[in-house]
């Protein structure tokens, strides 16, 4: 048998404890800076949306998702290789000198303007490569695929953006 309370036998609904002094509730003037805050801040994304590009992030969209390329634009891969004395290429892209490809894209044009930290790209290779054969010189390469209606037509073009001699006793070279 299930035992019976006083107030379940009241017949009465369950009221709410009486408020206490520990609620604080915020004054209007505060509520309106609050609301005035959120309406400048929806404003600025609403118009960073219509009229914004990637420098107005993040009250604009980043553009790489907010337009779409030509189908018929060549796409680009950048790479950096070193060259060895048999003129073979030697991937430094890709993780190979500890730079992913997003970080070595990003510091393109830093490199093409001051070509002997090109230099240090072979160092950390031929350090993490030790059996590798010696670099005579480093390259930065773009390479441009074309498409034709969003689709490979198989046929590039290899820009070499800077070439960058190795000075002699350096990347492994005597």
């Amino acid at each position: 048998m299930v035992a019976v309370t006083e107030r379940d036998t009241s017949g009465q609904a369950p009221t709410r404890p009486p408020p206490t002094d520990d609620v604080i509730r915020l004054p209007a003037r505060a509520r309106i800076i609050r609301l005035v805050i959120g309406a400048a801040v929806l404003a600025l994304t609403l118009s960073g949306t219509v009229f914004g590009d990637d420098y107005a992030f993040p009250f604009g969209p980043p553009r790489m998702y907010s337009t779409r390329a030509d189908p018929d634009t060549p796409v680009s891969s950048t790479r950096v290789v070193g060259l060895t004395d048999a003129g073979a290429e030697v991937r430094l892209s890709g993780g190979e000198v500890g730079l992913r490809r997003a970080e070595f894209e990003g510091q393109v044009p830093r490199l093409v303007d001051n070509p002997e930290l090109l230099g240090l790209l072979a160092d950390s290779f031929v350090a993490n490569h030790p059996e590798a054969p010696p670099l005579v010189a480093v390259a930065i390469i773009v390479r441009r695929f074309e498409l034709r209606d969003g689709q490979s037509t198989g046929s590039y073009v290899d820009d070499v953006l800077i070439t960058y001699p190795l000075p002699a006793g350096t990347a492994g070279n005597a």
